[in-house]
């Protein structure tokens, strides 16, 4: 659907796939620690093409992280010394479980070279809280290797490592991991942000489609960020900023105009089943209803894949009645 209406493409699928083959420190993939894991889907990967050559919004070196999608409960990180130190699991665990994003080196020496470049990355970044341990006791809970940085995210119960025994890793690589990664309760969609996006976890995705610039912006995102409290873990929320060009891309793929802004778009990555509300004013209940009434929904359409795979079993069953070796190969070769 996207690539009818861009030109000049190729060059930019190149780079898209490029960057999934780099390295952690140089933005590609990182490792992860959770069970389960997404299957990337189209639409996220034309989001990552689409989006690659615009404007650097929250680009590693960057002093901001994700605009208005920031959480404001990182806000008080900045006037802490950092990294703080960890100890033990307790305070590790305390330190982890107090923000959307946080960031914990683990080393064996906390004056190694790694451990300076590892600071010289949290004076870069004030917003999200870093820690640093040398505790056996701590890096065994967490399963962590000497010499990794992790990241910890609570919108997506997930973990982000990154492996510092490469030598070429140095602090600008490591920021730039952090703001790859740091997806947040509402996280605003750009250049850097798009491959955490793409690699989350979570399936269902809802995009709030609207202009920063507009004097309804912080009303709107104060009320959108407590509809996302309702939904965390199940429903990753997203801002899409028109005012940025490449986003252009986006209205079309929804269907949608400017004038019919804001808008909100929800998506489901496995079979991008996806609907559109138009807003006039945005309210908690709104988000809410959109994202329950989608959900039943998705609900319904496994209730009937459910009932199909059934009604296949039966089937087969009773045409294979006289030959049960026969039936059981039909059943293997249907995925039963």
């Amino acid at each position: 659907m996207f690539f009818t209406e861009m030109t000049d493409s190729r060059p930019q699928q190149q780079l898209t796939c490029l960057l999934l083959r780099k390295g952690p420190e140089q933005g590609g993939v990182v490792r992860r620690r959770q069970a389960g894991t997404m299957g990337t889907s189209v639409f996220l990967c034309l989001f990552v093409i689409l989006l690659i050559g615009g404007a650097p919004v929250g680009c590693a070196g960057d002093s901001g992280s994700a605009g208005d999608a920031g959480s404001a409960s990182n806000s008080t990180a900045s006037t802490k010394k950092k990294p703080i130190l960890l100890n033990n699991t307790a305070d590790a665990e305390a330190f982890i479980s107090g923000a959307e994003v946080v960031v914990v080196g683990f080393f064996q020496e906390p004056e190694s070279s790694q451990a300076s470049q590892f600071r010289l990355a949290a004076d870069r970044i004030p917003e999200v809280p870093f820690g640093l341990s040398t505790s056996p006791e701590v890096l065994s809970h967490y399963g962590a290797a000497a010499n990794t940085v992790t990241l910890f995210r609570m919108i997506d119960n997930d973990q982000r490592d990154l492996d510092l025994n490469n030598n070429d890793i140095d602090a600008e690589k490591m920021t730039r991991f952090v703001r790859m990664n740091e997806l947040r309760l509402v996280t605003e969609y750009n250049p850097v942000t798009a491959i955490g996006v793409m690699q989350s976890s979570l399936e269902l995705h809802l995009l709030l489609i609207t202009d920063k610039m507009s004097p309804k912006h912080p009303e709107r995102m104060r009320k959108y960020r407590a509809a996302a409290e309702l939904f965390k873990g199940k429903v990753l929320f997203i801002l899409i900023d028109i005012n940025l060009k490449s986003n252009e891309h986006v209205l079309s793929f929804f269907k949608l105009k400017k004038s019919q802004l804001p808008a909100l778009a929800v998506f489901h990555s496995p079979d991008e089943e996806q609907d559109v509300l138009t807003l006039d004013e945005l309210s908690v209940e709104l988000v809410q209803d959109f994202c329950n009434r989608f959900l039943q929904r998705l609900q319904k359409k496994q209730e009937g894949i459910t009932y199909f795979c059934n009604c296949m079993k039966v089937s087969v069953k009773l045409l294979f009645s006289g030959n049960s070796s026969w039936g059981d190969r039909v059943m293997s070769s249907l995925g039963y």
